[in-house]
């Protein structure tokens, strides 16, 4: 039989299969600035990108896409503080609307083809991100706004939503005609650490109409369809399943989320990441002690452990390395003993 390939196994577990040798070995999130700068002091090479970094540490290599709504070139009334917002109002989206929505698309075809021939070859996972619709809205009016927009500003919200899902729905039939990938997230972080920034009415009146119009495309073409959201997922979870959404990363720890919990309760929900980055500075044994938790999902299948978000810097070069040797030791476990 011929072997496992990077994709071959994340294909299988996202179907609840088991590879033959391993789970897959990703990094879904690139490393915090702070942290790269830190390892380029311990070692890490200075001249590397995040795929060659990736490739330096043995992983398996994932190609990302995330695909900007803005044309390039600068666009005006620029935010300029975090949670700012880029318009109040109806008459500043239409005013903004000339440097929304490219078309072309913008993105780098020829690098996608190549991307596309390496995941042919089995070698690379390809993904996309499209910004979701609690996601979007708060990036066009800002974080307190947008919160208030669900009740003062229904209309101009709903607009920004069709906008949107009419963009994703041409963003998908562009890039898959050059590579289709193997999975897809929705950019959403509409969860906090005490759960769930919007009720289930708004998110049935505001974001499932989208769901409705784009899951469907992903599915006809055979794409693992999962969400981005950080905080406490659980309760959210439900909600996505009815809208046919499939999965969700990265399941942090510290928000409280328990992988085993999620697991009893929705046998084939996909996910990605729960591994507690927190610990990772805390030696050998606080690190096996975290695999030892996952364990028993790992053997589940349609779950792949990494890190529940971006490793942060106080974790070393040399503590990295030794989540890396666990993450392989139990990655072979989960299939061995399964």
């Amino acid at each position: 039989m011929p072997d496992e390939t990077v994709r071959s196994r994340f294909q299988k577990v996202m179907r609840g299969e088991m590879p033959r040798d391993r789970l897959p070995i990703i990094e879904w999130a690139t490393w915090w600035n702070q942290t790269i700068d830190r390892w380029r002091g311990e070692g890490l090479p200075a001249d590397l990108d995040w795929t060659a970094i990736k490739r330096y540490f043995d992983l398996d290599v994932d190609v990302q896409l995330w695909f900007p709504q803005f044309r390039p070139g600068p666009a005006p009334g620029a935010p300029t503080a975090h949670g700012q917002g880029w318009v109040a109002d109806e008459a500043g989206y239409e005013a903004l609307l000339p440097w929304l929505y490219p078309d072309p698309i913008p993105y780098d075809r020829d690098h996608w083809r190549r991307v596309a021939e390496r995941q042919a070859a089995g070698e690379v996972i390809a993904w996309i991100t499209l910004s979701g619709f609690f996601w979007w809205p708060r990036v066009l009016l800002g974080i307190e706004q947008h919160l208030y927009a669900f009740y003062d500003q229904a209309d101009l919200m709903r607009r920004m939503i069709d906008d949107q899902t009419d963009y994703m729905l041409r963003c998908l039939d562009d890039f898959c005609a050059i590579c289709t990938p193997d999975f897809m997230t929705f950019g959403e972080d509409l969860s906090y650490n005490h759960g769930p920034m919007l009720s289930r009415g708004q998110f049935d009146t505001f974001l499932a109409p989208g769901y409705r119009r784009v899951v469907p495309e992903l599915k006809r073409r055979g794409i693992h369809v999962l969400v981005d959201s950080d905080g406490d997922v659980e309760p959210l979870i439900p909600w996505f399943e009815e809208e046919g959404i499939e999965g969700i990363l990265p399941l942090e720890r510290m928000a409280g989320v328990d992988v085993n919990r999620v697991r009893a309760r929705h046998p084939r929900w996909k996910m990605i990441g729960a591994y507690d980055k927190t610990v990772m500075h805390l030696g050998e044994a606080a690190m096996r002690a975290e695999f030892e938790r996952l364990l028993p999902v790992m053997r589940s299948g349609h779950y792949i452990p990494s890190v529940d978000h971006q490793t942060p810097p106080g974790v070393s070069l040399e503590d990295y390395r030794l989540y890396l040797r666990l993450l392989r030791e139990y990655a072979a476990l989960a299939v061995r003993d399964r």
